[in-house]
């Protein structure tokens, strides 16, 4: 008895606390070799990987990423490596950015603070890059995009219309029954339209999976700014009917409006044939872009484990914007002018402060944005 006293009281003076309280056991997890091994592998002159390798494993190449990279460190001390009170290093800029994908067995970064290191990432992303990458399409834009719409049998054709369904793994169980759709289990609704190059031009991510792709379009803003009269004009002819509205392919579940084209169901003339077949396939664009978008970033594809809204939406969105820019940076036609470069000022879409259109203007304008002669007709 005696004997386990002191063996009490030795560990009790070698602890310093109470015996009562348990300790907080640290990880010492090497950070400077951790980010001296991510440096060596990816970002050295002389680096372990090839820039094949690098493309395959972050999805985009290395002068984007580290474009990226020097944005963030410039946007948000954050994510500028520092000293602690004690002067150690802490974490670098690529371990914190990487974080989110390999977590402390190769980056030697906790859980806690990838999760922190994530969040603070994508809301930087969308700070820094949103107008640019996820901005409404210019004056030059839509007339490039008309042009290749024409080329490809729909002259006024701006994109194509589509939602994705993201699964959420840790749904509230209280919300469960509202985010349950066809899926059977909780999911989130993303609309989109993109264009021929997979490029997202429009984004409304939030709503819960029980809504289905009509009562997304009743909420989106996709047609504001056509219904308030400031959108880019767009003028176009089609069998000696001109027309001033551009349109979106669509499938059969949308309703039928003028600035949005679906397929013939059961066509039987060759004409309607030959265009249904046209414009299932045109409408496939924006699907690819949902397949490009998830199998570049795994966080999309997989459920997701956020219990935020606000953190999962940010998610989202930063992986649209970062989509664009891959898309910009790998596929940018070799024939057509940078547009983002030499673009005025003037050509850009922007907020105004000035009175809106009167109500009857309004309304008139949502009619002919919901004109099923129009849609017959086209």
């Amino acid at each position: 008895m005696i004997a386990a006293v002191a063996i009490a009281k030795r560990r009790h003076k070698k602890s310093g606390r109470c015996a009562s309280i348990k300790r907080h056991a640290t990880i010492w997890r090497d950070r400077l070799a951790g980010h001296d091994r991510l440096f060596h592998d990816y970002f050295s002159e002389t680096s372990t990987y090839p820039l094949d390798k690098f493309l395959r494993r972050f999805q985009m190449n290395r002068p984007l990423f580290l474009h990226i990279k020097n944005s963030m460190e410039q946007h948000d001390s954050y994510f500028v490596q520092k000293r602690n009170c004690a002067g150690v290093l802490g974490l670098s800029s690529l371990q914190k950015i990487i974080s989110g994908d390999s977590i402390d067995e190769y980056v030697r970064i906790g859980e806690s603070t990838a999760i922190e290191s994530l969040k603070k990432f994508v809301r930087a992303v969308i700070e820094i890059f949103n107008n640019e990458y996820l901005r409404s399409p210019n004056t030059n834009d839509i007339a490039r995009l008309l042009a290749e719409g024409k080329q490809r049998g729909f002259p006024g054709m701006l994109g194509s219309l589509d939602c994705m369904h993201w699964k959420w793994k840790n749904c509230p169980v209280a919300w469960k029954g509202m985010y349950v759709g066809h899926a059977q289990e909780p999911t989130i609704i993303l609309e989109a339209v993109a264009s021929y190059d997979l490029w997202i031009w429009h984004m409304f991510f939030g709503l819960p999976g029980s809504h289905n792709d009509i009562n997304v379009l009743d909420r989106s803003p996709l047609f504001k700014d056509l219904a308030e009269g400031c959108a880019p004009s767009v003028n176009y002819s089609i069998n000696g009917h001109n027309y001033t509205m551009g349109y979106y392919l669509a499938d059969g579940i949308y309703p039928p409006w003028s600035t949005l084209v679906k397929t013939i169901p059961y066509p039987q003339e060759n004409k309607h044939k030959n265009f249904a077949k046209a414009q299932e396939s045109a409408r496939k664009d924006v699907e690819r872009a949902f397949g490009v978008l998830q199998a570049r970033f795994a966080i999309v594809r997989g459920p997701a484990r956020f219990w935020d809204r606000d953190t999962l939406h940010d998610i989202m969105k930063a992986c649209v914007i970062m989509h664009n820019m891959i898309v910009e940076d790998e596929h940018i036609p070799k024939d057509i002018e940078d547009l983002n470069d030499d673009v005025s000022n003037e050509d850009w879409v922007k907020l105004s402060f000035e009175r809106t259109i009167g109500i009857m203007e309004f309304i008139q304008n949502h009619h002919r944005i919901r004109s099923r002669e129009n849609h017959s007709q086209l």
